[in-house]
């Protein structure tokens, strides 16, 4: 069967008890990168007496993932195969889907393992008290895909989770400034390692505080917006008086169908 086992965010005693009885049975281990895991095993061997069956480690990143899993056949998964990402929950920002969905096409016991996750950690402890919560991961690095996908996470109405990179972080909270600048927003640096550090408030007053503490892996939680999605479903834009052709376009704008073929399916519906 296939096992998704979470691994520490930072602190290696944030393994599960059931997270480290799947690795010492594991035939196969599946990871982003073998050199990680090799090493995540021998602290789990020094410091919490894991035991293995020596298993053969194979890489597994979003760069093969694709080509990794078109290739695999259901007797891979006669052993106890495992697959871990560098840390967290695989499947969050990770690989880790594809390989379920393999193995519900091909009726493969397959098992989800709870575990640390930074995306729940950093929602919880940004204390903002909207329930319904979206994740962005990262958002495009540049040019209108980044201001498109900027303005949903600000304008969706619920709490967001973004990943954001040391290098990114201080141009996205001017970013937030400006179309945003009375919204929280609150920062978690390093979650559960040694320099973890939380920051809240708007994003005017967070940049000054980032000079000093720029460097390492941030979670940004933003405060959900007050009223309703600003967006539009297609029902909404065929609810106005406008032409097809019109709202044929908008639609195409907001969805990214071909507006010519948008405007055909409108004209015989």
């Amino acid at each position: 069967m296939l096992s998704l086992v979470p691994t520490p965010i930072g602190n290696i005693s944030d393994i599960s008890l059931r997270s480290l009885e799947i690795l010492s049975t594991a035939n196969t281990i599946l990871c982003e990168d073998t050199r990680v895991t090799k090493k995540l095993i021998h602290l789990l061997k020094e410091r919490h007496n894991l035991t293995t069956t020596e298993p053969q480690f194979f890489s597994l990143h979003s760069h093969n993932e694709a080509e990794f899993v078109s290739k695999l056949t259901p007797e891979f998964f006669n052993a106890n195969v495992v697959y871990v990402s560098d840390a967290g929950m695989p499947g969050i920002s990770d690989p880790g889907q594809m390989l379920i969905h393999y193995c519900i096409e091909h009726k493969i016991a397959y098992d989800v393992l709870p575990g640390a996750n930074a995306v729940l950690t950093a929602f919880v402890a940004s204390g903002f008290v909207q329930t319904k919560m979206l994740f962005f991961g990262f958002l495009p690095h540049k040019g209108n895909d980044r201001s498109a996908a900027l303005q949903e996470a600000l304008f969706n109405g619920y709490t967001t989770v973004l990943y954001e990179a040391p290098t990114r972080l201080e141009k996205l909270l001017g970013e937030i400034a400006i179309a945003a600048p009375t919204r929280q927003v609150f920062l978690a640096k390093e979650l559960t390692k040694r320099y973890q550090r939380f920051y809240r408030g708007v994003a005017s007053e967070l940049i000054p505080q980032m000079e000093k503490e720029i460097r390492g892996e941030w979670v940004v939680v933003i405060e959900a917006s007050e009223g309703k999605s600003a967006s539009l479903s297609e029902q909404d834009i065929l609810a106005l008086d406008i032409p097809k052709k019109a709202a044929s376009k908008l639609i195409a704008k907001i969805t990214g169908e071909n507006p010519k073929e948008c405007y055909t399916r409108l004209m015989k519906s």
